[in-house]
């Protein structure tokens, strides 16, 4: 199926820089965006030759302002933030150099962002508090995309159709790239993995993906007797595709404070002024707000770039036929009863409700009368003898 016609810029937009990117595979970005070549090659050289003017509807105002705040540039700059509220001097100037580089700039130059800023605090578009908020944090992040994606839910909301919508959001921890932002109807397994095969299929499969410790993820105060903890078919599904799914500590949401720090900004630049007649008419708005954070909106975390400048596709494709288990040769291999069990040298060990039916892997360590049990690639919990 091709673009949907409703977003058909937005994944234009992000097709293209992401097919610019170094060692990009052109067929296999093409056959996740479900076009042909052909039309992939069009709108990338378009692009490479017109930048973003040429796949987009933008202003073709022509260049014939002086370098001067006169009431044309200021009139743009106020506009520029109040269509985006939430926008500081630094991203709008971000903003202003990029449509430099893409010829859609419609003055001869650019203001510092000094200058920005007098033009916002002498219109009363900054407030005392936001000048006191602003201060520096030290960040962590991991080395390359797709290393780990985090995964959450915001806080539901009504819809004017007396329905709750319940935002999932998939953010790579790297780029601060949005994977994945859904008006949900629920928080159901099943419309987390419906949503989770869109975007594998998409953009690949990550190395591990982080969440908290609720469901349907996680499995909290689901303990077994002997206080080892139990997973979820969610996560032992995602073992199945070999990804390592962890979990934040309880009671910790700082543990994934890039996700927190994603539905503030969503909070802020979205929900927090407009209402939706219902899911579609959200999921609409969803799509076009997610374009604008992934291609257009300068990120302070990373440089003030935008996210998909720092984002690549994963190598490793989604397969739609689960691959088979293979265990090595020297494994003890043990099959889970329908009590989540297993049984190992005359004793019973939990396993997890999740894994009944399947088999197990059981490997010695390097400590006399200590096992590991592995399902597929990961480890699932120890075995100690004493």
């Amino acid at each position: 199926m091709p673009f949907e016609s409703k977003t058909v810029m937005e994944h234009r937009l992000e097709f293209c820089m992401l097919a610019i990117k170094e060692k990009a595979n052109m067929s296999e970005l093409c056959k996740r965006y479900q076009i042909s070549r052909p039309v992939g090659y069009k709108w990338l050289n378009r692009f490479s030759e017109y930048g973003i003017a040429g796949i987009v509807d933008l202003s073709r105002r022509p260049k014939k302002s002086p370098f001067r705040i006169n009431p044309d540039l200021e009139q743009y700059l106020l506009s520029l933030r109040k269509e985006n509220p939430e926008w500081g001097a630094k991203k709008v100037h971000k903003i202003l150099t990029n449509q430099e580089k893409t010829g859609s700039y419609p003055f001869e130059n650019i203001p510092c962002k000094n200058t920005i800023t007098s033009v916002f605090a002498r219109n009363g578009l900054i407030s005392e508090e936001k000048r006191m908020k602003s201060q520096r944090w030290q960040r962590f992040e991991y080395e390359e995309p797709n290393a780990l994606w985090q995964m959450d839910f915001k806080g539901y909301f009504k819809l004017l159709d007396q329905s709750l919508c319940y935002p999932l959001t998939i953010l790579d921890d790297h780029s601060r790239f949005n994977i994945g932002l859904f008006a949900c109807k629920n928080e159901q397994r099943e419309s987390v993995k419906m949503n989770l095969i869109a975007v594998f299929r998409k953009y690949g499969l990550p190395e591990k993906m982080l969440f908290d410790n609720g469901s349907p993820w996680g499995a909290a105060g689901q303990e077994t007797s002997d206080q080892l903890r139990t997973f979820t078919s969610l996560e032992k599904w995602l073992i199945r595709l070999n990804i390592k799914p962890i979990h934040g500590h309880p009671y910790h949401p700082q543990t994934q404070g890039k996700e927190e720090r994603f539905h503030r900004t969503l909070k802020a630049e979205v929900l927090k002024y407009e209402q939706f007649k219902n899911h579609r008419h959200c999921q609409d708005r969803f799509d076009k707000w997610r374009e604008k954070y992934n291609c257009q909106r300068p990120h302070e975390a990373i440089g003030q770039e935008v996210p998909v400048t720092r984002y690549k596709q994963s190598t490793r494709s989604y397969p739609e036929v689960l691959p088979s288990i293979e265990y090595d040769s020297t494994d003890i291999i043990r099959k889970v009863d329908q009590s989540g069990i297993i049984s190992f040298k005359n004793n019973e060990f939990h396993i997890g409700k999740a894994f009944i039916g399947d088999f197990v892997a059981i490997r010695s360590t390097n400590l006399e009368y200590h096992y590991d049990v592995y399902f597929c690639n990961h480890m699932i919990r120890t075995i100690n003898f004493h």
